[in-house]
Protein backbone atom coordinates (compact mmCIF):
# COMPACT_ATOMS: atom_id res chain seq x y z
CA UNK A 1 0.00 0.00 0.00
CA UNK A 2 1.12 3.50 -0.69
CA UNK A 3 1.69 5.80 2.37
CA UNK A 4 0.32 9.47 2.21
CA UNK A 5 3.62 10.80 1.85
CA UNK A 6 4.37 8.28 -0.99
CA UNK A 7 0.98 9.70 -2.80
CA UNK A 8 2.44 13.09 -2.14
CA UNK A 9 5.93 12.04 -3.59
CA UNK A 10 3.66 10.77 -7.18
CA UNK A 11 1.48 14.11 -7.30
CA UNK A 12 5.24 15.94 -7.08
CA UNK A 13 6.57 14.28 -9.64
CA UNK A 14 3.16 14.20 -12.04
CA UNK A 15 3.82 18.06 -11.64
CA UNK A 16 6.93 18.05 -13.44
CA UNK A 17 10.29 18.83 -12.36
CA UNK A 18 12.05 21.91 -11.98
CA UNK A 19 14.10 22.84 -14.26
CA UNK A 20 17.23 23.70 -12.36
CA UNK A 21 20.54 21.40 -11.17
CA UNK A 22 18.99 19.99 -8.23
CA UNK A 23 15.50 19.32 -8.90
CA UNK A 24 15.14 16.42 -6.26
CA UNK A 25 16.84 18.92 -3.26
CA UNK A 26 13.82 21.79 -4.36
CA UNK A 27 10.93 18.41 -4.76
CA UNK A 28 12.37 17.69 -1.19
CA UNK A 29 11.66 21.09 0.92
CA UNK A 30 8.55 20.86 -0.58
CA UNK A 31 7.58 17.55 0.95
CA UNK A 32 9.42 17.99 4.29
CA UNK A 33 12.15 15.43 3.06
CA UNK A 34 15.88 15.71 2.10
CA UNK A 35 16.99 15.33 -1.38
CA UNK A 36 18.37 11.62 -0.96
CA UNK A 37 15.26 10.62 1.19
CA UNK A 38 13.03 11.52 -1.81
CA UNK A 39 15.53 10.07 -3.98
CA UNK A 40 15.64 6.88 -1.92
CA UNK A 41 11.65 6.75 -1.41
CA UNK A 42 11.56 6.97 -5.28
CA UNK A 43 14.45 4.35 -6.28
CA UNK A 44 11.83 2.44 -3.80
CA UNK A 45 8.94 2.96 -5.56
CA UNK A 46 10.03 2.07 -8.66
CA UNK A 47 11.85 -1.10 -7.94
CA UNK A 48 9.05 -2.14 -6.24
CA UNK A 49 6.73 -1.75 -9.38
CA UNK A 50 4.63 1.68 -8.14
CA UNK A 51 6.42 3.66 -10.66
CA UNK A 52 6.98 1.77 -13.95
CA UNK A 53 8.22 4.48 -16.04
CA UNK A 54 10.45 7.96 -15.02
CA UNK A 55 11.09 9.63 -18.28
CA UNK A 56 10.88 13.49 -19.76
CA UNK A 57 8.28 14.79 -22.30
CA UNK A 58 10.00 17.08 -25.15
CA UNK A 59 7.58 19.82 -26.62
CA UNK A 60 9.27 18.93 -29.59
CA UNK A 61 7.02 21.62 -31.76
CA UNK A 62 8.77 24.20 -29.51
CA UNK A 63 12.20 22.55 -30.50
CA UNK A 64 11.28 23.09 -34.01
CA UNK A 65 10.38 19.62 -34.95
CA UNK A 66 6.96 20.47 -36.88
CA UNK A 67 6.69 17.20 -38.75
CA UNK A 68 5.67 14.33 -37.57
CA UNK A 69 4.65 10.98 -38.87
CA UNK A 70 3.58 7.57 -37.53
CA UNK A 71 5.24 4.50 -39.90
CA UNK A 72 2.88 1.35 -39.92
CA UNK A 73 5.61 -1.34 -40.93
CA UNK A 74 5.02 -4.91 -42.07
CA UNK A 75 7.58 -6.70 -40.08
CA UNK A 76 7.96 -10.57 -40.16
CA UNK A 77 7.03 -11.35 -37.05
CA UNK A 78 10.13 -13.33 -35.86
CA UNK A 79 12.30 -10.23 -36.62
CA UNK A 80 9.73 -7.66 -34.92
CA UNK A 81 12.39 -7.69 -31.20
CA UNK A 82 15.31 -7.26 -33.66
CA UNK A 83 13.89 -4.67 -36.02
CA UNK A 84 12.24 -2.71 -33.30
CA UNK A 85 16.06 -2.17 -31.73
CA UNK A 86 17.02 -0.98 -34.72
CA UNK A 87 14.27 1.25 -35.46
CA UNK A 88 14.97 2.55 -31.87
CA UNK A 89 17.87 3.89 -32.13
CA UNK A 90 17.10 6.34 -35.13
CA UNK A 91 17.60 9.52 -32.70
CA UNK A 92 14.28 10.69 -34.70
CA UNK A 93 11.96 8.16 -33.46
CA UNK A 94 10.71 8.73 -29.94
CA UNK A 95 8.38 5.57 -29.53
CA UNK A 96 8.49 2.65 -31.73
CA UNK A 97 5.76 0.01 -30.57
CA UNK A 98 5.09 -3.57 -31.65
CA UNK A 99 0.99 -3.69 -32.33
CA UNK A 100 -1.30 -6.55 -33.33
CA UNK A 101 -2.31 -7.13 -37.11
CA UNK A 102 -6.03 -7.19 -38.00
CA UNK A 103 -7.47 -8.31 -41.12
CA UNK A 104 -6.77 -5.94 -43.80
CA UNK A 105 -4.10 -4.25 -41.66
CA UNK A 106 -0.87 -5.89 -42.12
CA UNK A 107 1.16 -3.64 -40.02
CA UNK A 108 2.51 -5.04 -36.83
CA UNK A 109 5.60 -2.33 -35.73
CA UNK A 110 5.27 1.37 -35.53
CA UNK A 111 7.33 4.42 -34.93
CA UNK A 112 6.93 7.58 -34.36
CA UNK A 113 9.16 10.02 -35.87
CA UNK A 114 10.02 13.26 -35.69
CA UNK A 115 11.38 15.91 -38.23
CA UNK A 116 11.58 19.94 -39.21
CA UNK A 117 9.68 19.09 -42.02
CA UNK A 118 7.51 16.82 -44.12
CA UNK A 119 10.16 15.86 -46.32
CA UNK A 120 12.62 15.16 -43.70
CA UNK A 121 10.41 12.40 -41.76
CA UNK A 122 9.92 10.71 -45.57
CA UNK A 123 13.80 10.42 -45.98
CA UNK A 124 13.94 9.26 -42.00
CA UNK A 125 11.43 6.67 -43.04
CA UNK A 126 13.25 5.52 -45.83
CA UNK A 127 16.58 5.17 -44.16
CA UNK A 128 15.00 2.92 -41.51
CA UNK A 129 13.60 0.63 -44.25
CA UNK A 130 17.11 0.76 -45.62
CA UNK A 131 18.62 0.11 -42.38
CA UNK A 132 16.30 -3.18 -41.43
CA UNK A 133 15.31 -4.57 -44.97
CA UNK A 134 12.24 -3.42 -44.94
CA UNK A 135 10.18 -2.47 -47.98
CA UNK A 136 6.45 -2.22 -46.78
CA UNK A 137 5.76 0.52 -44.91
CA UNK A 138 3.17 3.80 -44.78
CA UNK A 139 3.54 7.37 -43.35
CA UNK A 140 1.09 8.65 -41.96
CA UNK A 141 1.41 12.71 -40.83
CA UNK A 142 -0.07 13.90 -38.09
CA UNK A 143 -2.00 17.15 -39.28
CA UNK A 144 -2.95 18.54 -34.97
CA UNK A 145 -1.70 17.89 -31.92
CA UNK A 146 -5.05 17.44 -29.78
CA UNK A 147 -3.65 16.25 -26.79
CA UNK A 148 -0.22 16.02 -25.09
CA UNK A 149 -0.53 15.44 -21.24
CA UNK A 150 1.07 12.94 -18.73
CA UNK A 151 -1.19 10.46 -16.55
CA UNK A 152 -2.11 11.87 -13.41
CA UNK A 153 -2.99 9.25 -10.61
CA UNK A 154 -3.36 11.41 -7.91
CA UNK A 155 -5.02 15.11 -7.35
Amino acid sequence: MLSEQDKQIIIELQNGLPLVSQPFEIMGKRLNMTEESLINRITYLKENGYIRRFGAAVRHRDLGFTANAMVVWDVPDNKTDEVGRIMASFKEVSHCYQRPRHQGWPYNLFTMVHGRSREACIKTAEQISIAVDIKKFETLFSTAELKKSSMRYFK
